[in-house]
């Protein structure tokens, strides 16, 4: 029981990291100014592209690992 608990904190903290690096990566791509209240058309677009592929190649390397083992 203890050992899921442990495993599970685990989990939260690296997805917590992915989205802090996504977050980081992607805001330091897309938003080129100081935002207002709202991001424009060309930055929402450019951060869910980013947002995106981030994702895909997240699930790529994690799959490519996987397969390693």
């Amino acid at each position: 029981m203890v050992h899921c608990e442990i495993e599970e904190e685990q989990q939260r903290v690296m997805m917590n990291e992915a989205v802090a690096k996504l977050t980081s990566v992607c805001w330091d791509k897309c938003v080129t100014s100081v935002p207002g209240s709202k991001f424009s058309s060309s930055e929402y677009s450019c951060l869910t592209h980013c947002a995106k592929r981030y994702a895909d190649m997240s699930m790529i390397i994690i799959k490519s690992t996987q397969s390693k083992k």
